[in-house]
């Protein structure tokens, strides 16, 4: 499969997303291009947190930083119990997902098809916040 071009904005949400996840100490962050292989959306981020009180975290953060970039989710599952979130950005969707459920829904074989996307994630952010605090 031909690797696509993403556009500056996407990029731009995919990275922020993706930053705000390891910033609030979510892991196994992966993006996926799933342009040619689905028609539910355009790219994926598939993330694990410890809990479920950890995915919900996650999950406040992240639409947190969407709106910020003038992003509304059109949809949220999963919000209530809180062992596998989906948040729909309709061309992004995120999943976060405790590390057991992660492991047995295995989306990642689903889109094994897919093309990772490198996101940009200033580790370095992380390190400065915790010893603010």
């Amino acid at each position: 499969m031909k690797k696509q071009t993403i556009n500056t904005e996407i990029s731009a949400t995919l990275d922020a997303i993706s930053q705000s996840i390891y910033d609030k100490k979510g892991f196994n962050i992966l993006a996926l291009d799933v342009r040619d292989i689905s028609t539910l959306a355009d790219y994926v981020i598939i993330a694990e947190g410890n809990i479920d009180r950890h995915l919900k975290a996650l999950c406040m953060t992240i639409k947190e930083t969407s709106q910020k970039l003038g992003q509304m989710p059109l949809y949220v599952e999963g919000e209530q119990s809180g062992e596998w979130i989906v948040i729909d950005y309709g061309e992004v969707v995120v999943h976060l997902f405790i590390p057991e459920l992660r492991e047995k829904y295995a989306l990642e074989e689903l889109w094994h098809e897919a093309d990772i996307i490198d996101v940009k994630i200033n580790t370095e952010r992380k390190e400065k916040l915790s010893k603010e605090q």
